[in-house]
């Protein structure tokens, strides 16, 4: 790590961005199991916001492992290192006065709150995406948790790998009774109840 790099404050502000924009800005930060619906819903969301005029950008598992991250595996400690690795990139959208919603299952509790960590009070919103496991496997879009059950996979979250739930996150949604449209309107209606967007999508502050 070098020691000879200096900070350089940017000249327009998280605060002027906001303004220009017309809304807050924060993470999304969807987590949850395989096959739960994280990435389905954060997308709907996305394309609700973006309908509002709402600037935002959705960072997806699969992708971000594609390419920022197409070194790591999905030992304990690189699944830490990908999630540091994403917390750093969604505070620069943060910063850029965008919502950055980010689909991952992000697993640990600890590297969850290390995110929250690195951005200012209500700029990170944990999403819990709650679905049994039961349901999770029956939907199994990936082909996954057959391989996993198979031997296929190791360290596979739920099967072989723990999943650690958020015990207060500011919001859970229920992808097992709820429809997609529910699901997404419901995190919708969370961002205007804190006056991050107002009721026609603008910024409620």
């Amino acid at each position: 790590m070098s020691t000879n790099i200096v900070w350089h404050e940017a000249t327009v502000t998280k605060e002027d961005r906001r303004r220009r924009n017309g809304h807050h800005s924060g993470i999304l930060w969807f987590t949850g199991l395989s096959g739960s619906g994280k990435s389905t819903i954060a997308n709907a969301v996305s394309k609700k916001l973006f309908q509002l005029g709402i600037q935002n950008y959705v960072l997806d598992g699969d992708n971000i492992r594609h390419g920022l991250n197409k070194d790591l595996g999905f030992s304990a400690e690189d699944r830490t290192e990908n999630i540091r690795r994403i917390g750093e990139v969604a505070k620069l959208f943060v910063d850029s006065g965008q919502f950055v919603l980010t689909a991952f299952i992000s697993p640990f509790a600890q590297d969850r709150q290390l995110v929250r960590s690195l951005v200012e009070e209500e700029e990170f919103i944990e999403i819990y995406v709650k679905c049994p496991l039961e349901e999770c496997e029956k939907r199994d879009p990936k082909g996954l948790y057959r391989k996993a059950r198979n031997g296929e996979i190791r360290d596979f979250t739920g099967i072989d790998s723990p999943y650690e739930a958020p015990i207060s996150p500011e919001l859970i949604i229920e992808t097992d009774r709820y429809s997609i449209e529910e699901c997404a309107d419901q995190v919708l209606a969370y961002l205007r109840q804190k006056h991050f967007i107002k009721g026609d999508g603008s910024y409620g502050v």
